[in-house]
C-alpha cells in the first residue's frame, strides 16, 4: 500500500510524486535462512565480503549444536565420565569411592554452560552488521520470502534450518510413549530401566551415559553391528565397553511392535531369527533426525529435494543456482564443522557469483563419537574402498598393547591406517580408544597436506605419549611399501 502526495499542486513547490511505504518490504543481497553454525557462518562470510546480509530464524536463537546437540551432550558426558573413573578407584589402587549421581545437579550445570554459549551467539546474530528476523520463513517465490508481516527480497538466499529428529512408523511406538534426545536433556529424574532405540551417536552417548549412572540399559540396533556407517572392527571395541559395564546390547534385530504393561513399556523385535521382548520405564527413540524443510515451501523457489533433503552441487547450490543450503537440510553430513565449511562456502560463492567458486571436497570428511572408547574417523573407510575398487593398504595397532594407554587403564580399541599402495599417501585414518577425539586431529593434519605414512614416522612423537601408538600402524604400512618396490 502506498500514499502518493503531488506536492507540485501546492504553491511554491516543484511538481514531483512522495510515495510512502507502508508495507514491510525489504531487500537484502544475501538472506540467509537459519541462525545456527551452518548460518551465522555463511552470515559472517557473506558480510565480510561485503553484503547486505538478512538472518530469519524462529529461535530459540542459538542452532542445534548449542541448545540440543553437540555442546550439551558433550556437558553430561564429562559427568558419566567421572562417575566411571570414581567406580574403578581400585584398580588405581585407591580406596572405593560410592560415587551416586545427582541428574538435577547434572543437568542444572548444563543448563549454566549452554546459556553461556547461547548468549555468546545471540549477541552475534544480533550484531548490527545483520539484519535478524525472529520469524517462521517460507518461500513465495525463488525471489522472495515470507517472514511473518515481511516480504523480503534478495540476490540470493542460503537455506540452513537445520535437523529434526525423525518419527519412525513402528507399530505401538507412539502409543506407550518414548522420549527423544531433546527430552533426555532435560530429564531430572534418572529413570531405573531404559531401552534405547538406534546405534548411532546420539543413541551411544545416551546409553552409555544413563548405564554409568546405574540405569538398566538395553540397547536396540537393527544393523549387524553399531555405527553401521563405519567399518565392523571399529564398532567391536564399543560393544565390548558396554557389555563390561552392564549393558545389554542386541544387534542385527528387527523391532516388530511396542507394548505397555503397567508402567512398564516393552519393545518385542526379532533377534537372529527368535523373538525378544525386553520391558523398560523409558524408551529413548534415537532413531536418526531428517532436514527440517518441511515448511519452507520449497516448491515455490523450484527446490528440489531428494529422499528428504535438499539437493546441492559441490558449490552448496541447489536446483535454483541463487538458492543454497548448507548443513543438515542438504543430507551430506550431520557435523557441524563440516555445515561450518558449508556456510562459509555458500556465503562466498553468493556473494561472487562471477568469481571461481569455492567447493566443498569431502576429501578431509571427519567424525567424532564421544563414547568410551572414543571413535574418531577421517577419509574412507575400508567399505567404501571396497565399495569403489580403490586399492589400498592396511594396518592396525592395539591400544592394550600400548606404554602409555596401559598406564592410564585405558586399553580398548585400536588405530587403523589406510594409505595408497603406490604412494603411501594416507587415505584414511580410524581410531577407536582414548582420546580418539584428540588424536585424530594429526591425522586430518597430515591428510590436509596429502602427507604419506613415511611423513609420519619422520615427525617426531614424544614419550610416553598416546600420539606414539599412530607411528606403529605407519611403520607398518612403510615396510609394506618398501617391500612391494623389492
Amino acid at each position: 500500500m502506498y500514499i502518493s502526495l503531488n506536492l507540485g499542486s501546492m504553491p511554491g513547490f516543484l511538481a514531483f510524486s512522495y510515495h510512502v511505504s507502508l508495507t514491510n518490504h525489504m531487500n537484502y543481497d544475501i538472506i540467509i535462512i537459519g541462525g545456527g553454525s551452518a548460518g551465522y557462518a555463511a552470515a559472517r562470510t557473506a558480510q565480510d565480503e561485503g553484503a547486505n546480509v538478512a538472518i530469519i530464524d524462529q529461535g530459540p536463537l542459538g542452532g542445534l549444536c548449542i541448545l540440543r546437540g553437540c555442546m550439551p551432550t558433550k556437558t553430561i558426558l564429562r559427568s558419566s565420565d567421572v562417575m566411571s573413573l570414581m567406580q574403578r578407584a581400585e584398580e588405581f589402587g585407591l580406596y572405593p569411592v560410592a560415587a551416586k549421581a545427582n541428574l538435577s545437579a547434572i543437568i542444572d550445570r548444563k543448563a549454566r554452560l549452554i546459556q553461556e554459549f547461547a548468549e555468546y551467539r545471540i549477541k552475534a546474530l544480533k550484531d548490527p552488521r545483520f539484519t535478524l528476523y525472529q520469524e517462521q520463513a517460507h518461500f513465495l517465490s525463488p525471489t522472495e520470502v515470507q517472514a511473518g508481516s515481511h516480504r523480503l527480497t534478495a540476490k540470493a538466499f542460503i537455506i540452513s534450518t537445520g535437523s529434526v529428529v525423525s518419527r519412525i512408523p513402528l507399530p505401538g511406538l507412539e502409543e506407550v510413549g518414548y522420549i527423544t534426545s531433546d527430552e533426555a536433556l532435560e530429564l531430572r529424574t534418572l529413570p531405573k530401566s531404559l531401552i534405547v532405540l538406534g546405534g548411532g551417536a546420539v543413541a551411544l552417548e545416551f546409553a552409555q551415559f544413563f548405564a554409568r549412572l546405574s540405569t538398566k540399559v538395553t540397547l536396540i540396533q537393527r544393523s549387524p553391528h553399531i555405527m553401521s556407517d563405519g567399518d565392523e572392527d571399529l564398532a567391536h571395541p564399543v560393544e565390548n565397553r558396554f557389555r563390561e559395564e552392564g549393558m545389554t546390547v542386541y544387534t542385527s534385530t528387527h523391532l516388530q511392535y511396542f507394548s505397555q504393561a503397567g508402567s512398564l513399556k516393552n519393545a518385542h523385535f526379532l533377534h537372529n531369527g527368535k523373538e525378544q521382548t525386553v520391558s523398560a520405564e523409558v524408551i529413548l527413540q534415537a532413531l536418526g533426525r531428517h532436514p527440517n524443510i518441511e515448511a519452507l515451501n520449497l516448491e515455490n523457489a523450484k527446490v528440489q529435494t531428494h529422499h528428504g533433503a535438499i539437493t546441492v552441487s559441490h558449490e552448496m547450490r541447489t536446483s535454483t543456482p541463487h538458492i543454497f543450503a548448507v548443513g543438515d537440510v542438504n543430507g551430506l553430513h550431520e557435523i557441524v564443522h563440516i555445515a561450518i565449511q558449508q556456510g562459509e562456502i555458500a556465503g562466498w560463492n553468493a556473494v561472487h557469483p562471477d568469481k571461481p567458486p569455492r567447493l566443498h571436497d569431502d576429501r578431509l570428511k571427519a567424525q567424532v563419537i564421544f563414547t568410551d572408547p572414543q571413535v574418531a574417523n577421517v577419509g574412507l573407510f575400508e567399505w567404501e574402498c571396497l565399495q569403489q575398487d580403490i586399492d589400498y593398504l592396511v594396518a592396525s595397532y592395539p591400544f592394550n598393547d600400548h606404554g602409555k594407554s596401559m598406564c592410564l587403564g585405558e586399553t580398548h580399541g585400536h588405530v587403523k591406517l589406510l594409505c595408497h599402495p603406490k604412494t603411501g599417501e594416507l587415505i584414511g585414518g580410524h581410531i577407536v580408544g582414548p582420546e580418539a577425539s584428540e588424536l585424530i586431529h594429526e591425522l586430518i593434519t597430515i591428510m590436509y597436506y596429502h602427507g604419506t605414512v613415511h611423513d609420519m614416522l619422520r615427525i617426531p612423537h614424544y614419550h610416553p605419549t598416546l600420539a606414539e601408538i599412530l607411528t606403529y600402524p605407519a611403520e607398518e604400512l612403510a615396510n609394506q611399501l618398501d617391500a612391494s618396490l623389492n
